[in-house]
């Protein structure tokens, strides 16, 4: 599924998934650089993210794997 990455004005992570109309806080990283590892979001679901540079600037469209709950 498509998802866009962003940082909030506090600096915190969120991610927006537009078909699903869905906002929601990046919450737990796998890694600490985050790409390339599995995110929590702030209701529960889990990604798997692509495998991108550290030094990525946001915000980004990316295409992310729900895994199963």
């Amino acid at each position: 599924m498509k998802v866009m990455i962003r940082k909030c004005t506090e600096g915190k992570l969120t991610i927006y998934v537009p078909k699903k109309d869905l906002e929601e806080p990046i919450v737990e990283m796998e890694k600490p650089e985050m790409w390339g590892g599995v995110i929590t979001l702030g209701n529960g679901w889990r990604l798997e993210l692509p495998d991108l540079p550290v030094d990525t600037k946001l915000p980004l469209t990316v295409e992310a794997k729900k895994l199963a709950d």
